[in-house]
């Protein structure tokens, strides 16, 4: 085994573990206080955190010795394409694919299923959120082609969600705005944010720190879009929906009448 992979390792379980400590700090005096869970459920606990923890700091390891340089390297070879629309191309396929592989988006997508009774499908927020956030790196990408300012995305994208705010229902606002952060996780803030930085420092022109960055930020806005606009195609169709039960009654208490 190399043991060069394990560089950093002990940095990486000391930060874990101060982020970790307050959680089970806090979970153990709700236990001996106030919850005070059978064994067997807190045995089931204690493993779950432990496999949470090795599989945090494992991850974070393979960040730092994989996924940052892949994604710096991969920017920098892309930045020397002499093709730019290809980026554009690339950024969606890495957009989709990086929020459909994302776990937090997974965990969101169930609970929303499990809360809202399978009105809105797992796999159909999933395919908004991918297809969303593959829209906004292909923007993304564009913006550092021709130099774009970020604020002439954002301002008006968020003018845009105020707006359809009022035509969407409040269970989709809601999950919306938790999208965005989702959306945000380290699938993203780790290969294509690293991707972006290397693009821009091999682009003439381009400031690595001024260009490279602003990615997460479009990223965080996509989901709020997509899935407002989501919102507002279901209340179309219960709307319609509703009109035609409507309809469909007048027409039955009509019929009988003449009956």
């Amino acid at each position: 085994m190399n043991i060069h992979i394990f560089h950093g390792f002990g940095d990486v379980l000391r930060d874990v573990t101060m982020a970790l400590s307050p959680l089970l700090i806090l979970f153990l005096f709700f236990h001996f206080f106030f919850l005070k869970l059978p064994l067997r459920r807190l045995i089931d606990i204690g493993i779950g955190f432990l496999l949470s923890y090795f599989g945090l700091a494992f991850f974070l390891q393979g960040v730092h010795i994989g996924f940052l340089p892949i994604g710096e390297i991969m920017g920098e070879k892309l930045g020397t394409f002499p093709h730019e629309w290809v980026l554009v191309i690339v950024g969606f396929i890495l957009g989709f694919f990086a929020v459909y592989a994302e776990p937090a988006v997974a965990v969101l997508n169930r609970q929303v299923e499990k809360v809202s009774a399978g009105y809105i499908p797992q796999k159909l927020l999933l395919y908004t959120l991918s297809i969303g956030v593959g829209l906004a790196v292909a923007l993304s990408m564009l913006r550092i082609i021709y130099g774009i300012s970020l604020w002439y995305f954002i301002l008006p994208g968020y003018i845009i969600a105020l707006i359809m705010i009022n035509y969407s229902s409040k269970a989709f606002t809601l999950i919306a705005f938790d999208s965005g952060g989702v959306a945000t996780g380290p699938m993203t803030a780790t290969f294509i944010l690293a991707m972006f930085v290397g693009i821009a420092s091999v682009t003439e022109g381009r400031d690595p720190l001024l260009d490279g960055f602003g990615m997460v930020a479009l990223v965080a806005l996509a989901p709020i879009l997509s899935v407002l606009t989501l919102g507002i195609l279901f209340g179309r169709k219960e709307k319609r929906q509703d009109g035609d039960l409507e309809s469909g009654s007048k027409g039955n208490r009509h019929h009988r009448e003449e009956g």
